[in-house]
């Protein structure tokens, strides 16, 4: 198996596997007083100094969900009911579906979204973003990576601009984490999303990062988690969380998969001539690759690859499946582009070995099929 889709999830390390086996055997509530539940509870305090740690963090702003889309939403909803007053939410049109699913029920509801265009290389306006933030914006969220083309957006003065006007600011970190240097010492955010799946953690597990002056009134009642979020904390994954942004904070692994990525997209170029590179001169983490096959489809060159065991996406794997376009990629301006576009994503595994691979076996796929439409 040749796998190229770590921005839709990661394999478990197994540094993890081996916390969550070790966290499932100590089976004591962290809330009971006894000796295992004790026992439990120091698991969960040494877990939250790990992830607190790794954002620049203090440990009381760690905040643990059950995965990336809890975490955004317990901060939308979160900032707007600490805002009862402000009926307006500033976003972007290439934002991951668990915001703007979101916000499209909310706006049914009354409040007014406003989502900002990027051009075509994915690269947000600063000076849009200043021309919608009023003294009625209650919250502005934007991803800090984009999932399909790994753009940048540049959160700290995004959050800068949104606190002129008395607005929160949440950023869904959960595609640059564990890829790039996030602390949270020198980032203006309130609030930050991280998924524990896009790290080589379990899926179920994810941290809302919520700044020491900020409070979230809870979607889950209950006394964990500083009374934001309720329930028994999912001590397994945490471990293994806390396990894997201890080795993640010492590993300079990303150097060497930005030399693949680049090495990736220049011999697929040389290749296949007609191919472009979306979002390529924007600052993009150094994983992510999305290509545009123009006038081919994007499924049919995914499907063929797949059955020679070499794994991509066409995008988002929480919208995947579906009939429609990429709308990050419609949002660039690609129009039919947007359909033939495919995305390769490595991860701290990926070999020089296993992309040769791809680049032995994709030209003549491109080849062929170009050939009957032709």
């Amino acid at each position: 198996m040749t796998y190229f889709d770590y921005n839709a999830t990661t394999p478990l390390a197994k540094e993890c596997l081996e916390a969550v086996i070790v966290a499932m055997s100590e089976f004591g509530n962290p809330s009971s007083t006894h000796g295992v539940g004790q026992l439990a509870k120091q698991r969960l305090i040494r877990a939250r100094g790990e992830v607190a740690e790794f954002l620049g963090a203090a440990p009381q702003e760690i905040i643990f969900t059950s995965g990336g889309t809890e975490s955004n939403h317990m901060a939308i909803l979160g900032a707007c009911a600490a805002l009862p007053g402000r009926k307006q939410i500033v976003t972007s049109r290439v934002e991951h579906p668990s915001t703007l699913l979101l916000l499209a029920d909310l706006e049914k509801k009354g409040y007014r979204v406003t989502k900002l265009g990027v051009d075509s290389d994915g690269n947000l306006d600063l000076s849009d973003l200043e021309s919608a933030v009023t003294e009625e914006t209650a919250l502005v969220s934007l991803m800090w990576a984009n999932n399909e083309t790994g753009v940048i957006f540049p959160v700290n003065s995004a959050a800068e601009i949104a606190h002129k006007s008395g607005a929160l600011f949440h950023t869904d970190a959960v595609q640059i984490c564990g890829k790039a240097e996030v602390n949270m010492k020198s980032t203006a955010a309130d609030f930050l999303s991280l998924s524990g799946h896009k790290m080589h953690a379990p899926k179920g597990i994810g941290v809302l990062f919520v700044r020491k002056k900020q409070w979230l009134p809870p979607i889950f009642f209950g006394h964990q988690e500083r009374k934001m979020r309720g329930g028994t904390e999912n001590l397994p994954g945490i471990a293994a969380l806390g396990v894997v942004c201890g080795i993640l904070a010492q590993n300079s692994h990303w150097k060497e998969i930005a030399w693949l990525r680049d090495y990736l997209e220049s011999q697929v170029l040389q290749m296949v001539p007609f191919a472009r590179v979306n979002g390529k001169n924007a600052l993009r983490v150094n994983n992510t690759s999305n290509i545009c096959f123009h006038g081919l489809s994007s499924e049919v060159i995914v499907d063929k690859l797949d059955q020679l065991g070499i794994h991509v996406s066409t995008g988002a794997a929480c919208t995947a499946g579906g009939n429609h376009p990429s709308h990050v990629l419609l949002a660039m301006g690609l129009g039919l582009g947007a359909e033939s576009s495919v995305r390769f994503s490595l991860g701290r595994d990926t070999s020089k070995e296993e992309v040769d691979h791809l680049l032995g076996v994709l030209p003549d796929i491109i080849d062929n099929m170009r050939g009957k439409i032709q």
